[in-house]
């Protein structure tokens, strides 16, 4: 033991600095009053960018799955994340939870922070395909999508079409507010698909590599029956986004806290390519 003592001053040190850089990675939230509820989010603010990059996290997800993603993206613009409503300390919200409804009160967010476009959007699971939205709905206001192992359009099946097992463990483990978005998760894919493509901005999509090909639903929504496996299903979500850059890593579903280095990197792409000048974008 005591030919360890010398190295305990580097040791103390080294644990220090991990803690600090935990710190850092992981601002502490504010809570505030916006259109008459309570919303929680994190804003690190770059003067120097232009951009706002702007977080929507999975079913379930909050500000800190995002892990060390919020400090490393802060480096090259401002970033934005937030609790949508029933999460966290956000208030529930009345209104339905289908894609549009979250996409408008996200905007209203801004808004409200002083947030003004141009957007970059990263959105992980669930969160990727009301990004998607988005993107589409205000391509005046986004110039970039990071899809962080996302949900694409028809990938999950309509709730009634889940096997009875999965809609009452859905209904007895999940908050009212997280099974209300799954039940809209069917229709927020075909308002997606109704609205113009968006292929004339830097999009990067994040697959991980358990999934056999770029596009499939996570195993585990195979396994429980809510995904779609079909022909049709697959080629429309590969064909979905053809200029897209896609990367696969070695990573799980949880990839902002798997392998944030992964999102970081993605992040900085879409930055750059906005920065450089229009003869070498997209």
């Amino acid at each position: 033991m005591s030919k360890f003592l010398p190295l305990l001053p580097l040791l103390v040190s080294g644990f220090l600095c991990l803690v600090a850089q935990g710190a850092a990675a992981q601002p502490a939230p504010t809570v505030e009053t916006i259109a008459g509820r309570r919303v929680e989010s994190v804003t690190i603010r770059n003067p120097a960018s232009p951009f706002v990059v702007v977080f929507e996290a999975g079913s379930r997800g909050t500000i800190d799955k995002w892990g060390r993603v919020l400090e490393g993206a802060s480096r090259d613009a401002t970033v934005f994340a937030y609790h949508r409503p029933g999460y966290g300390n956000t208030d529930v919200a009345t209104t339905p939870r289908d894609g549009r409804t979250i996409v408008e009160e996200l905007r209203q967010v801004l808004k409200h922070k002083g947030l003004q476009p141009p957007y970059v959007l990263v959105g992980h699971s669930l969160g990727g395909l009301y990004m998607q939205l988005f993107a589409r709905a205000h391509p005046d206001e986004v110039k970039g999508l990071v899809l962080v192992d996302a949900v694409y359009p028809r990938e999950i099946k309509r709730t009634e079409d889940f096997p009875w097992a999965t809609r009452l463990a859905g209904r007895l483990l999940f908050s009212r507010t997280v099974w209300q978005e799954v039940e809209q998760i069917d229709a927020t894919g075909e308002a997606v698909l109704a609205l113009p493509a968006i292929d004339d901005m830097p999009i990067v999509r994040l697959v991980n590599r358990p999934r056999p090909h770029p596009g499939e639903m996570p195993p585990i929504a195979v396994d429980f029956g809510v995904g779609r496996t079909d022909r049709a299903t697959f080629d429309l979500v590969r064909n979905l986004y053809p200029k897209a850059q896609t990367v696969v890593a070695d990573s799980d579903h949880q990839m902002p806290t798997a392998t944030p280095d992964v999102v970081i990197d993605a992040i900085r792409d879409v930055l750059k390519t906005l920065a450089a000048p229009r003869t070498a974008s997209r």
